[in-house]
């Protein structure tokens, strides 16, 4: 390699943020025997998450990280940008394979997403990690904020309300 070049890395794992005024999302749906069952949130942030080939232990910890500290909600008062901890909001994250996908042609091919039952651990170890991260804000445990999560593998429906289409896609 010369020394303008650099090597290309290769995302672990992908986020979309957006954040929000409420969001709902159903995790069961419903059958005979029960009703639809459903987790919810007030002001914070949706995060969309997906693991790639090679994410491990060490790449669900820097995205929950990355995520929670991230400057992205717009505090009412000031106008300002703070992390969903200082803004004391809550977080709801949704299991998203297809951020893992690349355009073959005229159709989506997810050659690049890990295993499924790998990811389902790294998913569950994403969700316990953005849990420690908010319940050790101050602010956001002195408000009872919350981190509620989907289920991996399954097909959601989510409603979501926002002051705006303000998305951001983080790659690690």
């Amino acid at each position: 390699m010369s020394n303008g070049e650099q090597k290309a890395t290769v995302p672990r794992s992908r986020a979309l943020i957006q954040q929000c005024l409420s969001a709902r999302l159903q995790t069961q749906p419903p059958t005979e025997d029960s009703p639809a069952c459903f987790v919810e949130i007030k002001r914070g942030i949706v995060v969309y998450i997906c693991f790639l080939k090679e994410a491990d232990e060490d790449t669900v910890k820097r995205i929950a990280k990355t995520v929670m500290q991230m400057k992205l909600s717009e505090e009412t008062t000031s106008g300002k940008y703070v992390s969903v901890m200082d803004l004391a909001g809550d977080v709801l994250i949704v299991p998203q394979a297809t951020l893992g996908g690349k355009s073959k042609g005229k159709v989506m091919q997810y050659h690049g997403n890990v295993d499924k039952s790998v990811g389902a651990e790294l998913y569950a170890l994403f969700v316990k990690e953005c849990s420690h991260w908010l319940q050790s804000s101050g602010k956001a445990k002195a408000n009872s904020n919350e981190v509620k999560a989907g289920t991996y593998g399954n097909r959601q429906v989510l409603n979501i309300e926002t002051n705006g289409p303000f998305s951001h896609l983080i790659e690690l």
